[in-house]
């Protein structure tokens, strides 16, 4: 534990890359990574950034954090890729186009596949940015893989929610407002030097103010990120989301709800492998299921048999073990 400690206390991004890698792969050490980082998390403003494929989110998250590392700021930016068919690792398409800001001593970027995970993050992506958090980032910027309606996992992890998108929306607003519409704190229209832009605000409006909602009206906001046009304004709309959340108590409201997400989410994750160790281990159990497989027997009965049996048998799990 003190050679761990020793490592979040040099603040260096060789440190840090050798710890994510530990909690990426989920190895025995990610253990004692997470437990030790969880008490020190808490202070940066995460950022989730989602949209469709195409929208400039890379450009976007490329220009948002020059600027905010221009102010002295720490921080950390993790692109959720596609996967690799072949190495089942990230495409790390994001990271070929954020080659600027990686040179910056205080940008830190993790790549992340999928690895087929639906919701539009990496499976460990909860579990980085506790580590980035823990290591004094000040804002974690975390760009989504842009997979449309099941977008919904950034939620369970940003403080602010930004939705991008691009002019000419059109029919695609009806598909958005049943889905990831209602999720972002912040509306931005990149690419807004092309023919649409304004259109696209008009309409965008008329859903916030269909939404009813009356606590925090999400902006809507226009950006050329290629250009860097409205990325200052942009900036200053996400620091006034961070002061309303603080004024208004969910600042404090948000991470004690991520806490709970995170205590259910870990439960679910090991009695799941309880089930699946208890099933290797029992061969009454695996005849069971075969007979499930050929249409023998019911799974309802089959699975409180399961449960029913490792409640019983009371075997223990170790995390990584």
């Amino acid at each position: 534990m003190e050679e761990l400690i020793r490592y979040f206390d040099k603040k260096d991004n060789v440190s840090l890359g050798k710890l994510l890698k530990e909690v990426e792969n989920q190895t025995p050490l990610s253990y004692d990574i997470l437990k030790y980082s969880s008490s020190r998390k808490g202070k940066a403003h995460i950022i989730g950034i989602t949209g469709p494929p195409g929208s400039g989110k890379s450009t976007l998250v490329g220009k948002l954090c020059n600027k905010l590392a221009a102010q002295g700021l720490m921080i950390g930016v993790v692109c959720v890729d596609p996967t690799s068919p072949y190495t089942k690792g990230a495409l790390l398409g994001d990271r070929i186009r954020m080659q600027g800001i990686a040179k910056l001593p205080n940008v830190f970027i993790k790549s992340l596949a999928t690895r087929g995970n639906l919701g539009g993050l990496a499976a460990s992506t909860a579990d980085i940015v506790q580590v980035l958090d823990a290591y004094d980032k000040d804002v974690i910027l975390i760009e989504t893989v842009g997979v449309g309606q099941i977008e919904f996992d950034v939620l369970e992890v940003s403080d602010t929610v930004l939705l991008v998108n691009v002019p000419g929306l059109g029919d695609s607003l009806q598909t958005l407002k049943a889905g990831i519409m209602e999720i972002a704190d912040i509306y931005v229209i990149n690419q807004a030097d092309r023919p649409g832009a304004d259109e696209s605000v008009k309409d965008l409006n008329l859903m916030v103010r269909e939404s009813g909602k009356t606590d925090w009206s999400p902006p809507i906001l226009k950006t050329v990120a290629t250009q860097e046009e409205g990325i200052e304004e942009l900036i200053n709309q996400i620091y006034t989301h961070r002061s309303y959340l603080q004024n208004s108590g969910l600042w404090k409201e948000k991470r004690q709800t991520r806490n709970i997400t995170r205590l259910n989410s870990m439960i679910q994750s090991l009695l799941s492998q309880k089930v699946d160790d208890h099933i290797n281990t029992e061969e009454s159990l695996q005849q069971k299921i075969e007979d499930v497989r050929n249409g023998k027997r019911d799974p309802y009965t089959i699975s409180h048999d399961i449960v029913n049996s490792l409640v019983a048998n009371k075997n223990t799990y170790q995390y990584g073990g």
